[in-house]
């Protein structure tokens, strides 16, 4: 199982409310909501190994050098090392305390260098010798889904009491592409959370009508310049004007399946004396109850082979 972390501790921030807090009055609402959803994660799909995959640079500095508007509603201002994220006051403290609590119950977090969560996905998903769930509210990620391989996503963007689980056919009939097309539905469709522009013109049934016909965007794109081929000429038009978009596109939308990765170990198992001592230390400082006995619990259920 792989956790989009940031994806999960932002939904758990703005679903549970911030009035939940620390014996000190600091927020803890995005930390207790996230030892929730891993509770029910866990206890529910029972995986053998759980990574939380993170983000060390949400806005890569390449894939905004190829489309400028990626994400930059989201920025709160440039600084010399990249762009920085607007964050809740009250979720921004909470980030340092979730990292020590995942460590705490030996769930890796990992990231790398210039990529986002996502592309950590797309790697270790790639190089997984098992089935692997990818728990996500991004829709990004459904490119990865693939049933010859047991890769599903769990989609939490209806809510955790509405999880989606995405298989090809799953995929295939709530947007009506296949895995496999999806970064092309999205790059001709565009999304807005992620500043990305698409096709002027095209919505979502215009680009599954254009990928019914033609496959992929390449297809889609020779066609338009071909006029030989049936093409509505304001399709023909709308194509040829985002050429440029066109061309950078899905390099911004597609993971990258090939990262060099720290070393760590994902296996989920029970825990051990000395660190059940920093989980105790934990829970007496933030104050993390039941949300953390339901997460230990079902972790170690897990690591029984329950």
């Amino acid at each position: 199982m792989l956790l989009d972390t940031a994806s999960l501790y932002f939904r758990a921030f703005h679903g549970v409310p911030d009035t939940v807090r620390a014996p000190d009055g600091s927020p803890v609402n995005a930390v207790r909501g996230l030892l929730d959803m891993i509770a029910k994660l866990v206890g529910e799909f029972a995986p053998t190994d759980l990574v939380a995959c993170w983000d060390d640079d949400w806005r890569p500095r390449w894939r905004v050098e190829l489309i400028p508007s990626y994400k930059a509603h989201r920025v709160a201002r440039e600084a010399d090392d990249g762009s920085v994220e607007i964050v809740p006051d009250l979720l921004q403290p909470q980030i340092p305390v979730i990292r020590e609590v995942l460590a705490a119950l030996g769930i890796p977090v990992v990231g790398a260098a210039d990529h986002e969560a996502d592309d950590v996905i797309g790697t270790l998903a790639g190089r997984s010798r098992m089935p692997v769930d990818i728990v996500t509210g991004d829709r990004d990620l459904i490119q990865l889904v693939d049933d010859s391989r047991g890769v599903r996503v769990v989609y939490t963007g209806r809510g955790m009491s509405k999880l989606e689980l995405l298989t090809d056919a799953a995929v295939l009939e709530k947007y009506g592409v296949t895995p496999r097309q999806y970064v092309d539905f999205a790059v001709l469709r565009g999304d807005p959370s992620d500043g990305l522009p698409g096709v002027a013109g095209v919505g979502e049934k215009t680009a599954v009508a254009l990928l019914k016909d033609f496959d992929d965007l390449d297809g889609i794109v020779a066609a338009a310049a071909d006029p030989d081929v049936a093409v509505a000429a304001s399709v023909r038009a709308k194509v040829d004007a985002a050429r440029d978009y066109l061309r950078v596109a899905p390099r911004v939308v597609e993971v990258t399946r090939d990262l060099d990765l720290a070393e760590h170990d994902g296996r989920i198992r029970r825990i051990p004396s000395e660190r059940a001592a920093d989980l105790e230390a934990l829970d007496q400082t933030w104050g993390l109850g039941s949300s953390l006995t339901r997460a230990r619990a079902a972790l170690e259920t897990a690591a029984d082979g329950g």
